[in-house]
């Protein structure tokens, strides 16, 4: 499209010169070189125009809004402790997290409150700014309090997988370089796997009941909660790191999980694009059940409780029997998925419930056409949020009008506005295919290629922080992409665009599967299994199961 836009311009152009040359007056010459335009394939850029100006006008007035809020963050210093700090002046009494699982109520000042005793507790124990403490527990609000009471003295979170265990769990707390782990009592026995080769200096701290005997004797755990009880709910000296926030692991395509990089202007900048994109409001009540180490769950739904004022209930983990039953009763109007859950919900017997709810918006990735429309129909749902995005990308996209499985779109009349581009790739191997001047290639429409977004370290909604392993974070940044010294950060996803520019997911790059919401490196897949049945060689691979979810990336 880019193209042809290019030839079409100066050709109608030197039509109207040359019929003005031959004395034709000007109102002729002007029709003539339109006449010329709209047969050189002109009417299907104005035909493109007229079907999406009032999409790409919205998704332009969202980038407008992120980016004016991110600047002027930025200018002022923001931090997520002082923008939360904020809402708790607005509305301490009203409520900011709700734990499902126990029906306790957080307002705003208690989470800021008990925030600020983590804060304290965290200088008590000799921790300063630019230290780094593993959490690794089911989602609840503690875990919110902690990262942010961390955050308030500049010490970094590593937020872990509560699924991992023995080698995956032992890589994300090492690779972190945490002093310290808190973790929460139902996780105890993976800790005790893993206890024999963490780090002497290591402090660990457990929250919530331990079984009677749960512990070895010589293993030193002390009790978070009875320290948070004795420690004043008071602010802490505020901390000069206006850097890192925490780490969130990512999938590795080739091995262990990867410790993403998340500064404050990245948490704020994800939680501003899914309150703008989706229209979310103040009073909205958001319902996840998704887990709080990924950014779903933690920066795009509780993102919107500590940037925006909303209310957010959590789930420690999804149930399909109970999800209407829990909007319900909270009133919830705002919940998150992924395409699993949408599944899952249809394949459950009516029930009333289901058609009383409040819930107008439904937000996250992965839903399959068939799905969507089923789910949309069947829940009475206004509004499916589709989006795409990983924790540390610069490309991240969002589905603004509710076009059926696609994620999102890029504007085909102005496609330099949002930097982001499809690029040719060998499907074989997704090795970048570039033209005889070293640059790569952007698809057309209908031809799938690799998402990339160019890196401007200067501007908050294009910059690339990376991984904490800087190796890792080399890999994810092509060069001479879209021209000579540029550079970009390769997505690894493989997508198709159509020709009025929405976007659509084809596939995962790298040896990867998704099961069960989770991205599975199928190298740490063949070295368990190398060790299990002491073979050298092992394959893995993902399939199609049937019954499970194959679009964006599932198997």
């Amino acid at each position: 499209m880019e193209g042809s836009v290019r030839v079409r311009g100066p050709l109608s152009v030197v039509s109207v010169g040359v019929v003005r040359y031959l004395g034709v007056c000007w109102r002729w010459s002007i029709a003539v070189g339109f006449g010329v335009y709209l047969c050189s394939g002109g009417w299907r850029f104005i035909d493109t125009a007229a079907r999406t100006i009032r999409r790409d006008v919205s998704g332009l007035w969202v980038l407008i809004r992120v980016k004016f809020l991110v600047r002027r963050h930025l200018r002022e210093r923001s931090t997520i402790p002082s923008i939360f700090s904020e809402r708790v002046a607005l509305h301490p009494d009203k409520p900011a997290l709700v734990e499902e699982a126990t029906g306790e109520v957080w307002s705003f000042s208690e989470l800021d409150q008990r925030s600020d005793a983590v804060g304290r507790w965290a200088l008590e124990q000799g921790w300063r700014s630019g230290d780094v403490v593993a959490v690794f527990m089911e989602g609840r609000p503690l875990m919110v309090a902690l990262w942010l009471g961390l955050a308030k003295v500049g010490v970094e979170a590593a937020l872990i997988n509560f699924n991992l265990r023995k080698d995956s769990l032992l890589h994300c707390v090492e690779v972190s370089g945490a002093q310290g782990m808190v973790f929460g009592a139902e996780l105890v026995d993976a800790v005790v796997e893993i206890s024999g080769c963490l780090a002497g200096c290591m402090k660990l701290f457990c929250t919530g009941s331990l079984p009677a005997g749960s512990l070895p004797s010589e293993l030193p755990v002390q009790d978070l909660d009875l320290q948070l009880a004795n420690t004043p709910q008071t602010p802490p000296p505020v901390s000069h790191n206006k850097d890192r926030l925490f780490y969130i692991y990512t999938s590795g395509t080739t091995g262990l999980p990867k410790a993403a990089i998340v500064v404050h202007s990245r948490f704020y900048r994800i939680s501003a694009f899914g309150y703008y994109s989706f229209k979310l409001r103040p009073d909205d009540v958001i319902y996840t059940c998704l887990p709080l180490y990924h950014s779903a769950g933690n920066i795009m739904g509780v993102g919107q409780c500590l940037v925006h004022g909303l209310t957010v209930v959590i789930r420690r983990k999804f149930s399909a029997s109970r999800f209407w039953d829990d909007c319900i009763r909270y009133n919830c109007t705002v919940v998150q998925y992924i395409g699993e859950i949408c599944r899952y919900l249809l394949s459950q017997p009516v029930r009333p419930s289901e058609a009383n709810h409040c819930v107008r918006v439904a937000i996250g990735n992965g839903l399959r056409p068939n799905v969507w429309e089923a789910f949309a129909k069947r829940f009475g749902m206004k509004q499916i949020g589709e989006f795409y995005g990983a924790t540390e990308c610069n490309c991240s996209i969002a589905n603004l009008d509710g076009k059926m499985g696609a994620c999102g779109f890029n504007s085909v009349i102005l496609p330099n506005i949002y930097p982001i581009r499809l690029l040719r790739v060998e499907e074989e191997n997704m090795e970048l295919i570039r033209d005889r001047e070293g640059l790569c290639i952007p698809c057309r429409p209908g031809e799938p290629g690799v998402l990339v977004g160019r890196i401007i370290q200067q501007d908050p909604l294009r910059r690339f922080d990376g991984y904490a392993n800087q190796e890792a974070t080399n890999k994810k940044i092509i060069h001479n992409v879209f021209q000579k010294g540029d550079s970009a950060y390769l997505s690894g996803d493989l997508m198709v665009m159509d020709r009025l520019g929405y976007i659509y997911f084809r596939d995962r790059s790298g040896d990867t599967f998704r099961w069960r919401g989770e991205n599975v490196s199928t190298t740490e897949v063949e070295g368990i299994l190398s060790g299990l049945l002491n073979q050298t060689d092992v394959a893995v691979y993902g399939v199609s199961i049937p019954g499970h979810l194959h679009y964006w990336g599932e198997s």
